[in-house]
């Protein structure tokens, strides 16, 4: 019969803090996201009033288009990788496990 050796306090302590910085780092980058679509949409919004472009009607839809599509891709991102995080979430303490049952 297997014995099991004693849990390190320490290190399920350490691995419970670095996916709290996980989180942190996964909520920053969505905000990072947002401020950069935030940048295009006003962009998009002043370019009008601030310039006299030709064309500047095209250039408005594809600012706006471009902050969408940065929304978007900054959503999408945040879920998946929140998602990610929780199911490595539930190894925390249960390191070994995946040692000593291959």
């Amino acid at each position: 019969m297997e014995t099991k050796k004693p849990v390190n306090k320490d290190l399920i302590l350490r691995e419970k803090l670095a996916l709290q910085r996980t989180i942190l780092a996964n909520q920053s980058t969505f905000l990072s996201f947002l401020r950069t679509s935030m940048y295009f949409l006003i962009a998009g919004l002043s370019l009008r009033n601030l310039l006299k472009v030709e064309n500047s009607l095209l250039i408005e839809i594809a600012l706006f288009v471009t902050s969408f599509v940065i929304f978007v891709l900054g959503t999408v991102n945040f879920f998946k990788h929140r998602k990610s995080i929780a199911n490595n979430k539930k190894h925390i303490g249960d390191y070994q496990l995946e040692y000593y049952e291959m």
